[in-house]
């Protein structure tokens, strides 16, 4: 085997790519390849590929930080023309081993974004001899290399709608998940009706009229952009926080009814209330035997507690049934919520009838925010991972890395 060869096998640009030197400096401990593109490869276009005339030479020589030798660090050398392409102007011709504007190869940049989605900043920044705003400009690159070969808002009908906080002092970021691949499809920073007016624009009219679903909490200020860019969207309102609402409002009540005992001298019953809380907020499939006994304990001393208990319960089964029966169920609940002069739950009844739409749509199309939530959770962990970020660009570049699908394979080990 040809040594050009073992060395273009090594370095990942075996491909449109010809070695001509290697030079080691054990001083500097680098190792420098001199590289040059392929007949068919040379002469375009670094943004469309297109075959151009030549401009000039540009700079000259060039490197290209590749993958580390051993403990040796090494890099691509070649020169950099420029050419005149038609559509953008004079630019760096295209470099096969490297993506345009880049100082490094992709076979590097490659490895630096599969490793960012599982290891943190200080890990990355340590193994492979980069700083961690390298990070961010590299993981920009990839995606939207990614998202110029897949439009991440083609063919969108159901999606989900949510805000996360990514930093303290109120700092959130609005993100678009779509229910059938799964994947993130859309982020930006702040939560109100201009950020997601930003979405809407971006998806355009007629792909705004083809959503067909959409699920998302009670804010206001997504039912007023929904309701004013997808006209053939049904609204679904998120079952967790429509069982929130119950569970906040039981809360009310069991406070209520400890700070009266409390009041009234009874201070032991009021201990025993204050304990109550976890076997009144679970399901009853989860309590444990201390709690069954302590929610016995309500429903013999104390009946309005404990209604309000079972109104709570019963608007979680509404949601376990769905479909026609949770549409019924749901009306006899309302019913029973409006009499039954817990102040709370007539309050919640009427918050829950505001709604009413939005929560039958629900049960018909049988749509939650479960999977939005799944999200929120995966790029709190990526933050984590990552020790925070400082701008929400590159934590957003992070989220669609690693939840949109743009993930590169780690190079040398795709799956066949």
């Amino acid at each position: 085997m040809r040594n050009s060869t073992v060395w273009g096998g090594l370095l990942g640009v075996e491909k449109s790519t010809v070695v001509e030197e290697v030079e080691f400096d054990d001083e500097a401990e680098t190792v420098v390849v001199h590289v040059r593109p392929r007949r068919g490869a040379r002469g375009r276009c670094g943004l469309c590929q297109r075959r151009c005339p030549g401009y000039d030479q540009g700079e000259g020589r060039r490197r290209w930080r590749g993958p580390d030798l051993g403990l040796y660090r090494m890099f691509l050398e070649a020169d950099a023309p420029r050419v005149s392409c038609p559509e953008h102007g004079v630019v760096v011709a295209s470099m096969p081993w490297a993506r345009h504007d880049a100082r490094h190869t992709s076979v590097f940049e490659d490895t630096v974004a599969w490793m960012a989605t599982r290891t943190s900043k200080s890990t990355l920044e340590v193994l492979l001899r980069i700083a961690w705003r390298t990070v961010g400009a590299i993981v920009a690159r990839v995606v939207a290399e990614g998202v110029a070969g897949r439009d991440p808002l083609q063919g969108l009908r159901r999606i989900g709608i949510d805000e996360i906080s990514y930093k303290k002092g109120h700092r959130y970021i609005t993100i678009v998940v779509d229910h059938d691949s799964g994947r993130l499809v859309w982020a930006a920073p702040g939560r109100d009706r201009k950020t997601l007016a930003g979405f809407f624009t971006a998806l355009g009219e007629t792909r705004c009229a083809a959503v067909t679903a959409v699920s998302a909490d009670a804010a206001q200020w997504i039912a007023d952009e929904v309701a004013a860019h997808c006209p053939n969207a049904v609204r679904c309102a998120d079952p967790f926080h429509i069982v929130a609402w119950a569970g906040d409002a039981l809360d009310v009540v069991r406070r209520d009814t400890w700070n009266a005992a409390r009041k009234g001298g009874m201070s032991v019953h009021a201990r025993d209330l204050k304990g109550a809380r976890y076997a009144l907020w679970k399901a009853p499939e989860n309590l444990t035997d201390r709690q069954q006994a302590k929610l016995a304990w309500v429903a013999k001393v104390n009946h309005q507690l404990y209604r309000a208990y079972l109104l709570k319960e019963q608007l979680r089964q509404v949601f376990a049934l769905k479909g026609e029966q949770g549409k019924v169920l749901l009306e006899r609940w309302l019913g029973w919520a409006r009499r039954c002069r817990i102040p709370a739950f007539v309050e919640l009844a009427r918050r829950i009838a505001k709604h009413r739409e939005a929560i039958d749509a629900t049960l018909e199309h049988r749509l939650s925010n479960g999977l939005v939530e799944s999200t929120n959770t995966k790029i709190r962990l990526l933050t984590r991972i990552a020790f925070g970020f400082k701008s929400p660009d590159a934590m957003i570049a992070l989220a669609m890395l690693k939840l949109g699908g743009y993930c590169p394979p780690l190079p040398g080990r795709q799956l066949a």
